[in-house]
């Protein structure tokens, strides 16, 4: 039986891989690595499953390395603002940080899938066996944006995407042709609701990749509780971008979104 290891951030996207993962035609055994106590409860559930620190990353790759395991896939957020906070290094995660040139997530993933390469394992795309829950290019709901708001959604989307060239963030919040809210350390769900309160209702999300994804880290992704935000501040829609990002817990969040006469669309820019 193949055997993949998977480490766990927050919120639903790994929960959502593990079940996809785990069905019996696939014959895989997996190996789920929880990061922070905040994950998903269900999670915690699996046989496999054990607690590490995020700065135990030689604790993490000799577990993987016991049992066999040679290939991983790393999902769910990990907050820029608690990386550096509550990190427990072990030597090889302590060598690795001063190693660093500077302090951005990305660089300090990059690092440690170099780590786990030099040690055997490798890390797979975080679309693998996901493929059929990343946006496509259409309206996913009932609502749809009017054409004045065409405006608004191109100037957001040039907005985000300058945002992530310099690792700042992945979301902006728009409304009548101006940003009105930029992600930065506070991650997408606190960027939507200060949005939210500089802009009031009828704000426009939208939320692109890196211009030159990496598909093994941090692929954007959007499920209910994105959507319960923009319930939150009366948004009028949210843009993603297709073949690029993922929609977890789909039906739900569209059902929630029609209930709301909110817009979720998917856009190749």
């Amino acid at each position: 039986m193949k055997k993949i290891g998977v480490i766990v951030g927050n919120g639903k996207l790994p929960y959502s891989f593990l079940k996809e993962i785990s069905r019996e035609e696939n014959e895989i055994e997996v190996f789920p690595i929880g990061l922070f106590d905040t994950i998903e409860e269900e999670i915690k559930k699996y046989k496999n499953f054990k607690r590490f620190n995020i700065g135990e990353v030689g604790k993490i790759t000799k577990h993987f390395i016991l049992n066999g395991v040679k290939e991983i896939v790393m999902l769910g957020k990990v907050e820029k603002e608690v990386i550096f906070q509550d990190m427990e290094l072990d030597k090889y995660g302590e060598e690795i940080v001063n190693s660093l040139p500077d302090k951005k997530d990305e660089t300090l993933l990059f690092a440690v899938i170099a780590f786990f390469r030099l040690n055997g394992i490798k890390v797979l795309p975080q679309n693998y066996l996901l493929k059929n829950i990343m946006f496509e290019e259409k309206c996913y709901t009932k609502a749809k944006p009017l054409l004045e708001d065409n405006k608004t959604i191109k100037i957001g989307v040039e907005a985000a995407k300058y945002l992530s060239e310099i690792d700042a963030g992945q979301t902006v919040v728009c409304k009548d042709s101006s940003v009105v809210a930029l992600e930065g350390v506070e991650g997408t769900d606190k960027a939507i609701l200060r949005g939210g309160e500089l802009g009031g209702e009828n704000c426009i999300v939208v939320k692109m990749a890196r211009p030159q994804q990496d598909m093994r880290v941090d692929i954007p992704t959007v499920g209910i509780n994105t959507i319960k935000r923009l319930v939150e501040i009366k948004a009028k829609g949210i843009v993603g971008e297709a073949g690029k990002m993922i929609f977890v817990e789909q039906a739900e969040s569209i059902a929630l979104a029609d209930k709301h006469n909110i817009f979720i669309i998917g856009i190749k820019p």
